[in-house]
């Protein structure tokens, strides 16, 4: 019998043309698939959440994809993070568990990135807002891909639930301006640069 319970999806998207200044002759385009799942360990402690975290590798990559559609293919995708929000019977360590799951289901869709997966977390109760870091995709360093994401569903996650979200966006912040590395010069070799 599978530990993931799906109650609902969202899919949101976001197109930014300007933040004040001239408009981007294409829109950044930011989005966030989640889902609110039955917490199996509301209200107790288990030990053992490995077996959890292995399902939802599954969750992870449905996520990933809607994702990834929505956004017009992997190719489009420059920035990506994940976050979870644990309803109050739960703990932070069974949000955490999204950390492997939710970052090698985005990782293994958009073709194996080498970049950090940046990640949030918190425990709250139905209507909560989080903000998803957001990174480039192949190298933490590029500053201009520092971003955030909201995740947030009216109703959720209630107490024995969880919310799971992914995040992706097809580029950096509009009108970034403040140096460091350039998208255009990743060598996507370690991750960082």
């Amino acid at each position: 019998m599978s530990l993931i319970k799906v109650r609902k999806y969202k899919l949101d998207i976001e197109e930014v043309f300007h933040e004040g200044g001239p408009v981007a002759s294409s829109p950044l385009k930011i989005a966030v698939a989640s889902a609110v799942v039955a917490n199996p360990y509301a209200g107790r402690y288990v030990k053992d959440l490995m077996p959890f975290m292995g399902e939802l590798r599954a969750l992870g990559t449905e996520l990933s994809n809607r994702l990834v559609e929505a956004l017009g293919g992997a190719d489009a995708v420059q920035a990506y993070g994940k976050a979870a929000i644990v309803g109050e019977d739960g703990e932070l360590e069974q949000g955490a568990v999204w950390h492997e799951a939710g970052g090698w289901a985005m990782r293994e869709v958009l073709g194996n990135p080498k970049a950090i997966v940046p990640s949030a977390k918190t425990i709250a109760g139905p209507g909560t807002r989080l903000m998803i870091p957001l990174g480039h995709i192949q190298a933490a360093y590029v500053r201009s891909h520092f971003g955030v994401a909201e995740m947030a569903v009216w109703d959720g996650p209630r107490r024995n639930e969880i919310l799971f979200g992914l995040a992706m966006a097809t580029g950096g912040r509009i009108h970034a301006r403040l140096g460091g590395l350039s998208a255009e010069d990743v060598t996507g070799e370690d991750g960082l640069r």
